[in-house]
């Protein structure tokens, strides 16, 4: 192993696919923004799709493409695509394309003229998130919609919405928010749009909400083992979902150091005792977060090292007791399912503030992404 590696369990991205499919009637879209959140965007596309995902998604048109042409065939959407795209390429290469604009509309509709293909849009509803989609200009965006489509200038496959409070399941907005894109869908229907996909429903929603499963539900979070919110819903085991990511370093360094002697930039801990530290071949350019705590730490050894002092740009260090074995050049655990003892992903998160989203989608570029062979 080089200094650091990502190691990514491809048998748990596909389990947590069939997991989620055995449990819907809908059609099942794999979400894989983001660099499959860290995990690596065509590995976890293909082995999505081997394992029966029904559609690929992704925020970023850049990933369609690379989607496409790296070899999936299932339908892919794109829903951030801002006003400049190359759009003339998503259709060329049958790449489904979210719109939340009249802008985006008109656009989309000169792209499709220009290559004399007709695009495929998915048309995104504000229900109250107040983030993306058409909001209180439904109906006037709608009239010029029925035009576009009467004139065959757009084939609107889907409509879709996003709840903002899905991980809450008895939260009255999600209903609010349901209730309000049925009526946006009976709208449609009345001006002539019918549109073959009808999706809101995320994670959260894929394991709590079955009246918002609706024709598709998009697998996210699930998809890569992890619950979309621990306190609400519950860990991954009690999910029945297998996390995919362990994130593995090497010991840089042991030392031995006597009690009270500052650890890290800002003298801001103190080793409490006479102990060995080990200081750890990851920091936050790779990802790790710079305000993580104690609470955090690494696996060697055969028991958990906490973190002690600041992370650094490209390091950390570990209170590993005075009694510790470990050397230099020994291989850590940083986190991963937790079956072994390590710290896992919810764990990293709590200790640095934030959600498991966040954790695995930020480890970045350096660390090298591995799929060993089960």
């Amino acid at each position: 192993m080089s200094r650091a590696s990502a190691e990514i369990n491809l048998s748990a991205i596909a389990d947590n696919l069939k997991f989620i499919k055995s449990k819907t009637n809908a059609q099942v879209l794999a979400v894989v923004k983001a660099d499959a959140y860290g995990h690596g965007l065509l590995p976890v596309a293909r082995a999505a799709q081997d394992a029966g995902a029904d559609w690929l998604g992704t925020a970023l048109l850049e990933e369609a493409i690379t989607l496409r042409n790296g070899g999936i065939t299932k339908p892919i959407i794109a829903w951030l695509t801002p006003v400049g795209e190359d759009f003339k390429a998503a259709i060329n290469l049958d790449i489904d394309l979210s719109i939340s604009s009249t802008e985006l509309l008109n656009e989309i509709v000169l792209a499709g003229k220009s290559v004399k293909k007709i695009p495929r849009v998915h048309i995104e509803v504000d229900t109250g998130m107040s983030r993306g989609g058409v909001g209180d200009d439904w109906q006037i965006f709608l009239e010029k919609l029925s035009i576009s489509a009467k004139n065959n200038e757009i084939n609107i496959v889907g409509i879709w919405s996003h709840f903002a409070r899905a991980d809450e399941p008895d939260e009255g907005m999600n209903k609010e928010q349901l209730n309000v894109f049925e009526d946006r869908i009976k709208s449609a229907d009345a001006a002539g749009i019918k549109a073959e996909f009808i999706h809101i429903a995320n994670s959260a929603a894929s394991l709590t909400s079955k009246a918002a499963h609706k024709s598709i539900i998009r697998w996210g979070i699930g998809l890569y083992g992890l619950s979309p919110d621990i306190n609400n819903l519950g860990d991954s085991k009690s999910l029945y979902l297998k996390p995919a990511m362990r994130l593995k370093a090497k010991l840089h360094l042991v030392k031995a150091v006597k009690a009270g002697v500052s650890v890290g930039y800002g003298g801001t801990a103190a080793a409490k005792s006479d102990t060995k530290l080990g200081v750890v071949t990851l920091g936050y350019a790779d990802g790790v977060p710079r305000n993580a705590n104690n609470l955090a730490g690494v696996f060697v050894d055969g028991k958990r090292a906490p973190l002690i002092g600041r992370v650094s740009m490209d390091q950390f260090v570990v209170d590993l007791g005075i009694n510790s074995l470990a050397k230099t050049g020994d291989e850590v655990i940083v986190f991963g399912d937790g079956s072994s003892g390590e710290y896992t992903i919810d764990e990293w998160a709590k200790a640095s503030g934030t959600i498991n989203y966040e954790i695995v989608t930020r480890i970045g570029p350096r660390v090298p992404r591995i799929y060993p062979r089960e």
